[in-house]
């Protein structure tokens, strides 16, 4: 990765770290930006995405991993994240969205929740799992009970949740229900 950043981005300085503490230990300017592995050594890079930021609020993290599920993707980019980056892909897109980022322009928006400017087009997007789970959380269920439901971790459902808390914009179950039955997302 280092090569392909050296490559793409004249005048780049680019800090390598085998995990989330190294990164941070010894820092006192903030970097103008992170690119965070998921698989890191010790705390893993969704885990650790609130370290940093808390440290460094203002410094854009641009998540990248192997891992290409959606529901991964978005719960980095609920816990902050302000990219998501997959490892397959190509140098110049990794590049592209370096730069968008670091103008301003978040891709993250692309994937997130949209404008309510175009009625069916501002339904959440969500995926099969987050719907699953969307149902069984406005059946009243507990994380406990859909995780055993489907086979599933505790934390997987938690982090299911959340993604479907940031996508419909909410912050409690209740909302959470109202707002899936007021956009028709359950019944």
């Amino acid at each position: 990765m280092s090569l392909v950043l050296q490559a793409g981005i004249p005048d780049v300085e680019v800090l390598e770290a085998a995990s989330l503490e190294q990164a941070v230990r010894g820092r006192t300017e903030p970097p103008t930006l992170v690119l965070l592995d998921i698989q890191l050594q010790g705390v893993n890079g969704l885990e650790g995405m609130g370290l940093l930021k808390q440290r460094w609020p203002q410094v854009p993290v641009i998540m990248l991993s192997s891992d290409l599920d959606p529901d991964t993707a978005s719960l980095a980019l609920f816990r902050g994240a302000a990219a998501f980056v997959s490892k397959a892909d190509t140098a110049e897109k990794i590049i592209e969205i370096i730069h968008k980022t670091l103008g301003g322009h978040l891709p993250r928006a692309a994937g997130g929740p949209r404008s309510a400017a175009n009625d069916e087009r501002s339904k959440p997007r969500l995926t099969p799992r987050q719907c699953e789970v969307l149902d069984l959380l406005c059946e009243g269920l507990s994380n406990k009970v859909i995780a055993r439901r489907m086979g599933l971790s505790e934390f997987t459902v938690r982090g299911h949740v959340q993604a479907v808390f940031a996508l419909l914009q909410v912050s409690s179950r209740s909302q959470a229900t109202f707002a899936a039955r007021r956009s028709g997302l359950v019944g």
